[in-house]
């Protein structure tokens, strides 16, 4: 395990009560203490795709509020609609809130989802990474959709990892998590970018001294780090006793490719211009409020990863919530914007699915606290790329924004969708679980979104 050690403040709460720490790891596969080599060794197996399609996976962590991003409810008693007004897009007929204005400015590429449906109301990711709820699950559990792609395709690259991770992981994970294999196994859980405090104590032999979470972006640091780790493998001769698939994952961690693919630098400073400076100086108790790791991710793609997830800030606004998303909301809105227009910069459109979500949306009524609670009713999601026909609306609310009233989504649908954009047949592929059972990439019956691919 290659892990990154960081600093945040402690002792910080969510809503639901859950300390929060923070540790940021390179290539830690400790489920079960095994690690990258079993990836390695199954993705040799697995054999290599030929077509590098990708999926870059937004999630943020706590319910984002719908009726305050894409589904604003202007004609709505003002203890509903809140502070914030719509605002035209670059599509006529589309309104986003004012809140997001260079995302309305592509709004032609982006598809706007205003019904998704079946959120089970907890804290966590596994939705949105899975597609599927937590229970009922068949033996070894449900594997992550980067998991399926990892089995399914191979890597792209053998020095970068197919399934990768920037979910900054809590304590108890509801919100960091960023899936597992599954039934599929631990060589297809994702190469993690970002840990959690709780994995250190499992294996630290190879650990990356003085870098932070707020240093990964430093190039001087981070390679004289690596250089540091080469050394001690080297005089401690344990890179003369491993196997080959352990060498070769000690060759993932401390090859240039991983490096020059975590390199910002290497961007021109208009790129880097384009998705603005984070903030730094995050509380404990949500994910980085980065806007540097949507470049990371574009960057990683592009370097072979086929599916890289990252998480952003935190949207658990019992209180406030209107003051969080006014300092929140320009940062994701300027870094999608930018991931977005990127992408089609680089001709990478018709190949990079990008979705944006949360685990569920907020109630329709602000409380006395100007806060919206939690509504697994309906939440909303964000769309681009991956030659999906974009430029467009898909569902809506009632006139309070408390359910879908038309086309609703489920979130296997949008996983459904998005395989689909990286060349899975849904219907042809099947796998076992633990107890010999045949299973698929969604349920039977759940197809692709018909209005978009």
């Amino acid at each position: 395990m290659l892990t990154i050690l960081g600093t945040a403040d402690r002792g910080a709460k969510t809503c639901d009560r859950q300390s929060r720490r923070d540790f940021l790891k390179i290539g830690g596969m400790v489920m079960g203490g095994l690690s990258l080599p079993q990836l390695l060794a199954a993705e040799a197996q697995a054999g290599i795709g030929r077509s590098h399609k990708a999926i870059i996976n937004v999630f943020l962590p706590g319910g984002p509020p719908h009726q305050d991003m894409w589904d604003l409810k202007p004609d709505a008693p003002s203890e509903i609609r809140g502070e914030f007004q719509p605002i035209s897009t670059k599509v006529p007929g589309i309104e986003i809130g004012e809140i997001f204005p260079k995302i309305a400015a592509i709004a032609d590429k982006c598809i706007f989802v205003r019904s998704v449906i079946g959120a089970t109301g907890g804290h966590d990711a596994y939705q949105c990474m899975t597609g599927r709820p937590l229970n009922p699950a068949p033996a070894g559990g449900w594997p992550a959709a980067g998991a399926w792609i990892s089995k399914l395709k191979g890597p792209v690259n053998q020095s970068i990892p197919p399934h990768l991770s920037m979910c900054y992981k809590t304590d108890h994970g509801p919100w960091g998590y960023d899936g597992d294999g599954g039934f599929l196994g631990i060589a297809h859980t994702p190469f993690k970018l970002v840990g959690g405090r709780e994995e250190t104590s499992k294996t630290d032999n190879m650990v990356l001294k003085g870098i932070t979470l707020d240093r990964l972006q430093d190039r001087n640091n981070l390679l004289a780090s690596i250089d540091h780790l080469k050394r001690d493998l080297d005089t401690s001769g344990k890179m003369a006793g491993l196997d080959t698939f352990t060498s070769q994952a000690v060759g993932i961690l401390t090859s240039s490719a991983l490096a020059d693919a975590l390199d910002i630098t290497k961007e021109s400073p208009e790129t880097i211009e384009k998705y603005g400076a984070g903030d730094k100086k995050f509380r404990d108790d949500g994910a980085p409020k980065l806007t540097e790791n949507f470049l990371i991710a574009r960057r990683l793609v592009e370097a072979g990863a086929r599916v890289v997830s990252l998480n952003f800030s935190r949207w658990d606004h019992h209180g406030q919530n209107f003051q969080a998303i006014k300092q929140d909301g320009p940062l994701l809105d300027r870094a999608t914007a930018a991931l977005i227009t990127d992408l089609h910069e680089r001709g990478l459109d018709k190949d990079v699915s990008v979705v944006v979500w949360g685990e569920f949306g907020r109630t329709p009524k602000i409380n006395p606290q100007a806060g919206r609670d939690h509504w697994p009713q309906v939440s909303c999601a964000l769309l681009a790329g991956g030659g999906m026909r974009t430029g467009q609306v898909i569902g809506a609310t009632n006139r309070l924004g408390e359910h879908a009233t038309e086309r609703p989504v489920s979130f296997q649908e949008v996983w459904a969708t998005l395989y689909q954009n990286l060349g899975l047949n849904l219907r042809s592929v099947r796998e076992f679980d633990l107890r010999g059972r045949p299973q698929y990439l969604v349920d039977q019956g759940v197809e692709p979104m018909k209005e978009v691919v």
